[in-house]
Protein backbone atom coordinates (compact mmCIF):
# COMPACT_ATOMS: atom_id res chain seq x y z
CA UNK A 1 0.00 0.00 0.00
CA UNK A 2 1.25 3.67 -0.71
CA UNK A 3 2.14 6.31 1.81
CA UNK A 4 -0.01 8.83 2.97
CA UNK A 5 -0.43 11.95 4.05
CA UNK A 6 -2.70 13.87 6.80
CA UNK A 7 -3.49 16.15 9.13
CA UNK A 8 -5.38 16.76 12.68
CA UNK A 9 -6.39 19.70 13.87
CA UNK A 10 -8.28 20.88 16.97
CA UNK A 11 -11.93 21.48 16.91
CA UNK A 12 -14.20 22.22 19.54
CA UNK A 13 -11.92 20.98 21.78
CA UNK A 14 -11.91 17.77 19.75
CA UNK A 15 -9.54 15.74 17.00
CA UNK A 16 -10.40 16.31 13.59
CA UNK A 17 -8.90 14.02 11.18
CA UNK A 18 -9.13 14.62 7.50
CA UNK A 19 -7.04 12.22 5.22
CA UNK A 20 -5.00 13.17 1.72
CA UNK A 21 -3.84 9.68 0.92
CA UNK A 22 -3.49 6.31 1.72
CA UNK A 23 -2.07 4.34 4.70
CA UNK A 24 0.89 2.25 4.31
CA UNK A 25 1.29 -1.59 5.89
CA UNK A 26 4.76 -0.70 7.58
CA UNK A 27 2.64 1.54 10.09
CA UNK A 28 1.54 5.14 10.16
CA UNK A 29 3.22 8.36 10.53
CA UNK A 30 -0.34 9.54 11.18
CA UNK A 31 -3.41 8.54 12.03
CA UNK A 32 -6.63 9.88 9.03
CA UNK A 33 -10.24 8.93 9.27
CA UNK A 34 -10.42 6.15 6.76
CA UNK A 35 -7.44 4.19 8.93
CA UNK A 36 -9.17 4.83 12.03
CA UNK A 37 -12.56 3.85 10.90
CA UNK A 38 -10.18 0.31 9.73
CA UNK A 39 -9.12 -0.22 12.79
CA UNK A 40 -12.44 -0.07 14.52
CA UNK A 41 -14.08 -2.74 12.15
CA UNK A 42 -11.38 -4.72 13.54
CA UNK A 43 -11.56 -4.63 16.99
CA UNK A 44 -15.91 -4.47 16.54
CA UNK A 45 -16.33 -1.06 18.07
CA UNK A 46 -17.00 2.38 16.66
CA UNK A 47 -15.61 5.03 19.01
CA UNK A 48 -18.13 8.30 19.74
CA UNK A 49 -14.40 10.06 20.28
CA UNK A 50 -11.79 9.12 18.01
CA UNK A 51 -9.26 11.42 19.80
CA UNK A 52 -9.52 8.42 22.58
CA UNK A 53 -8.46 5.63 20.06
CA UNK A 54 -5.75 8.37 18.44
CA UNK A 55 -4.09 8.40 22.17
CA UNK A 56 -4.22 4.47 22.77
CA UNK A 57 -2.04 4.30 19.52
CA UNK A 58 0.27 6.31 20.45
CA UNK A 59 3.93 5.24 21.80
CA UNK A 60 5.95 7.38 23.63
CA UNK A 61 8.59 7.09 20.92
CA UNK A 62 6.45 8.83 18.73
CA UNK A 63 5.48 12.10 21.42
CA UNK A 64 9.28 12.79 22.34
CA UNK A 65 9.94 12.83 18.25
CA UNK A 66 6.90 15.27 18.10
CA UNK A 67 8.09 17.54 20.81
CA UNK A 68 5.35 16.23 22.89
CA UNK A 69 5.77 15.56 26.90
CA UNK A 70 5.29 11.85 28.03
CA UNK A 71 2.20 12.39 29.77
CA UNK A 72 0.57 12.52 25.85
CA UNK A 73 1.52 8.77 25.53
CA UNK A 74 -0.46 5.78 25.45
CA UNK A 75 0.83 5.35 28.71
CA UNK A 76 -1.82 6.44 31.06
CA UNK A 77 -4.58 4.17 29.25
CA UNK A 78 -2.52 1.77 29.56
CA UNK A 79 -2.41 1.83 33.27
CA UNK A 80 -6.52 1.96 33.29
CA UNK A 81 -6.85 -0.96 30.59
CA UNK A 82 -4.86 -3.09 32.74
CA UNK A 83 -7.11 -2.73 35.20
CA UNK A 84 -10.23 -3.12 33.79
CA UNK A 85 -8.78 -6.04 32.04
CA UNK A 86 -7.94 -7.74 34.86
CA UNK A 87 -11.75 -6.77 36.36
CA UNK A 88 -13.27 -8.49 33.20
CA UNK A 89 -10.81 -11.36 33.34
CA UNK A 90 -11.03 -12.19 37.00
CA UNK A 91 -14.82 -11.69 36.72
CA UNK A 92 -15.05 -14.08 33.76
CA UNK A 93 -12.74 -16.86 36.22
CA UNK A 94 -14.40 -16.59 39.32
CA UNK A 95 -18.26 -16.89 37.05
CA UNK A 96 -16.80 -19.71 35.35
CA UNK A 97 -14.90 -21.95 38.03
CA UNK A 98 -16.88 -22.00 40.85
CA UNK A 99 -15.05 -25.12 42.28
CA UNK A 100 -11.53 -23.47 41.91
CA UNK A 101 -9.23 -21.89 44.64
CA UNK A 102 -7.88 -18.43 44.81
CA UNK A 103 -4.00 -19.75 43.39
CA UNK A 104 -5.91 -21.68 40.63
CA UNK A 105 -8.00 -18.47 39.39
CA UNK A 106 -4.62 -16.68 39.65
CA UNK A 107 -2.76 -18.58 37.87
CA UNK A 108 -4.99 -18.70 34.79
CA UNK A 109 -5.31 -15.05 34.77
CA UNK A 110 -1.73 -14.06 35.59
CA UNK A 111 -1.95 -16.68 31.74
CA UNK A 112 -4.37 -14.63 29.89
CA UNK A 113 -3.07 -11.29 30.66
CA UNK A 114 0.18 -12.00 30.34
CA UNK A 115 2.32 -10.10 27.87
CA UNK A 116 2.28 -12.94 25.64
CA UNK A 117 -0.50 -14.09 25.10
CA UNK A 118 -2.16 -10.05 24.45
CA UNK A 119 1.22 -9.73 22.31
CA UNK A 120 -0.51 -12.38 20.13
CA UNK A 121 -4.12 -10.79 20.26
CA UNK A 122 -2.80 -7.46 19.01
CA UNK A 123 -1.12 -9.24 16.06
CA UNK A 124 -4.45 -10.81 15.50
CA UNK A 125 -5.95 -7.84 15.10
CA UNK A 126 -3.17 -6.39 13.25
CA UNK A 127 -2.83 -3.93 15.98
CA UNK A 128 1.17 -3.15 14.89
CA UNK A 129 -0.22 -1.45 11.40
CA UNK A 130 -1.98 0.98 13.31
CA UNK A 131 0.55 2.13 16.16
CA UNK A 132 2.16 5.35 15.89
CA UNK A 133 6.06 4.96 16.62
CA UNK A 134 8.96 7.70 15.84
CA UNK A 135 11.13 6.61 13.02
CA UNK A 136 13.74 5.39 14.66
CA UNK A 137 11.99 2.83 16.83
CA UNK A 138 9.50 1.89 13.77
CA UNK A 139 13.34 1.34 12.27
CA UNK A 140 14.18 -0.85 14.79
CA UNK A 141 11.17 -3.19 14.94
CA UNK A 142 9.36 -1.52 17.96
CA UNK A 143 6.01 -2.38 15.91
CA UNK A 144 6.80 -5.89 16.40
CA UNK A 145 7.71 -6.11 20.03
CA UNK A 146 5.58 -8.17 22.38
CA UNK A 147 5.69 -5.17 25.05
CA UNK A 148 4.60 -2.26 22.45
CA UNK A 149 1.97 -4.71 21.38
CA UNK A 150 0.67 -5.63 24.46
CA UNK A 151 1.36 -1.97 25.93
CA UNK A 152 -0.92 -0.48 23.08
CA UNK A 153 -3.80 -3.67 23.47
CA UNK A 154 -4.41 -2.16 27.10
CA UNK A 155 -4.26 1.10 25.89
CA UNK A 156 -6.99 0.32 23.73
CA UNK A 157 -8.92 -1.23 26.58
CA UNK A 158 -8.75 1.88 28.43
CA UNK A 159 -9.75 3.72 25.14
CA UNK A 160 -13.15 1.95 25.36
CA UNK A 161 -13.68 1.55 28.62
CA UNK A 162 -13.84 5.46 28.94
CA UNK A 163 -15.51 5.91 25.21
CA UNK A 164 -18.36 3.17 25.71
CA UNK A 165 -18.09 1.84 29.47
CA UNK A 166 -17.73 -1.75 31.33
CA UNK A 167 -20.19 -3.10 29.10
CA UNK A 168 -18.39 -2.33 25.64
CA UNK A 169 -15.21 -3.28 26.98
CA UNK A 170 -16.29 -6.34 28.30
CA UNK A 171 -17.84 -7.42 25.10
CA UNK A 172 -14.27 -6.46 23.47
CA UNK A 173 -12.43 -8.76 25.56
CA UNK A 174 -14.84 -11.86 25.61
CA UNK A 175 -14.25 -11.85 21.56
CA UNK A 176 -10.73 -10.67 21.45
CA UNK A 177 -9.07 -12.05 24.60
CA UNK A 178 -11.64 -14.74 26.11
CA UNK A 179 -12.43 -16.42 22.39
CA UNK A 180 -9.75 -19.01 23.02
CA UNK A 181 -10.03 -19.82 26.53
CA UNK A 182 -9.93 -23.27 26.85
CA UNK A 183 -7.41 -23.90 24.19
CA UNK A 184 -4.90 -21.23 25.86
CA UNK A 185 -5.11 -23.06 29.29
CA UNK A 186 -4.18 -26.46 27.63
CA UNK A 187 -1.04 -24.99 25.88
CA UNK A 188 2.34 -24.81 27.28
CA UNK A 189 4.03 -22.52 25.41
CA UNK A 190 2.23 -20.11 28.01
CA UNK A 191 3.60 -21.14 31.17
CA UNK A 192 3.76 -18.27 33.77
CA UNK A 193 7.63 -19.06 34.91
CA UNK A 194 7.21 -16.47 38.06
CA UNK A 195 4.36 -18.86 39.47
CA UNK A 196 6.09 -22.36 38.48
CA UNK A 197 9.17 -21.63 40.15
CA UNK A 198 7.52 -19.64 43.32
CA UNK A 199 5.51 -23.26 43.33
CA UNK A 200 8.96 -25.08 43.27
CA UNK A 201 10.95 -22.95 45.64
CA UNK A 202 7.98 -23.64 48.21
CA UNK A 203 8.14 -27.45 47.04
CA UNK A 204 11.26 -27.37 48.76
CA UNK A 205 10.77 -24.92 51.71
CA UNK A 206 13.36 -22.31 49.92
CA UNK A 207 10.28 -19.56 50.49
CA UNK A 208 9.99 -16.97 48.09
CA UNK A 209 12.45 -15.54 45.31
CA UNK A 210 13.12 -12.66 45.21
CA UNK A 211 14.13 -10.45 41.75
CA UNK A 212 16.16 -7.87 41.40
CA UNK A 213 17.25 -5.41 38.80
CA UNK A 214 20.75 -6.27 37.87
CA UNK A 215 20.95 -3.68 35.13
CA UNK A 216 19.18 -0.77 32.75
CA UNK A 217 20.42 -0.22 29.58
CA UNK A 218 18.86 2.21 26.13
CA UNK A 219 16.92 5.28 26.11
CA UNK A 220 13.60 5.76 28.35
CA UNK A 221 11.68 4.69 25.03
CA UNK A 222 13.16 1.73 24.45
CA UNK A 223 15.33 0.25 27.65
CA UNK A 224 16.53 -3.05 28.15
CA UNK A 225 16.45 -4.46 31.54
CA UNK A 226 18.55 -7.45 33.02
CA UNK A 227 17.51 -9.27 36.02
CA UNK A 228 18.56 -11.78 38.42
CA UNK A 229 15.98 -14.11 40.57
CA UNK A 230 17.65 -15.29 43.69
CA UNK A 231 16.37 -17.46 46.56
CA UNK A 232 17.56 -17.65 49.92
CA UNK A 233 20.51 -15.04 49.16
CA UNK A 234 21.72 -17.21 46.34
CA UNK A 235 21.66 -15.86 42.71
CA UNK A 236 19.73 -18.89 40.83
CA UNK A 237 18.76 -17.10 37.50
CA UNK A 238 19.11 -13.96 35.19
CA UNK A 239 16.87 -12.97 31.92
CA UNK A 240 16.60 -9.82 30.14
CA UNK A 241 13.62 -8.10 28.31
CA UNK A 242 11.92 -4.85 27.03
CA UNK A 243 9.75 -4.54 30.96
CA UNK A 244 11.45 -5.36 33.86
CA UNK A 245 8.04 -7.93 33.73
CA UNK A 246 9.41 -9.81 30.88
CA UNK A 247 12.64 -10.06 32.22
CA UNK A 248 11.57 -11.63 35.31
CA UNK A 249 9.44 -13.96 33.20
CA UNK A 250 13.19 -14.61 31.67
CA UNK A 251 14.90 -15.08 35.15
CA UNK A 252 12.38 -17.17 36.22
CA UNK A 253 12.76 -19.65 32.79
CA UNK A 254 16.43 -19.51 33.09
CA UNK A 255 16.39 -20.52 37.21
CA UNK A 256 13.37 -23.50 36.50
CA UNK A 257 15.87 -24.68 33.63
CA UNK A 258 19.21 -24.60 36.23
CA UNK A 259 17.49 -26.37 38.62
CA UNK A 260 15.89 -29.00 36.30
CA UNK A 261 12.11 -28.06 37.22
CA UNK A 262 11.27 -27.38 33.09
Amino acid sequence: MGWFTAFVCRASGRFRLRSFGRFRREGPDELDAGVLRELEGRIGYRFRDSELLVNALKHRSYVYAHQGHGIESNERLEFLGDAVLDLLVADFLFRRFQDKREGDLTQMKSLVVSRTVLARKARDIDLDRFILLSPEERGAGGGRQPSILCDAFEALIGAIYLDGGLEFSRTFVDRKVLDDFDELIQRDDYVNFKSKLLEHTQSLGSGHPRYLVHSEEGPDHCKMFSVEVCVTGESIGRGSGRSKKEAQQMAARDALQRLGAL
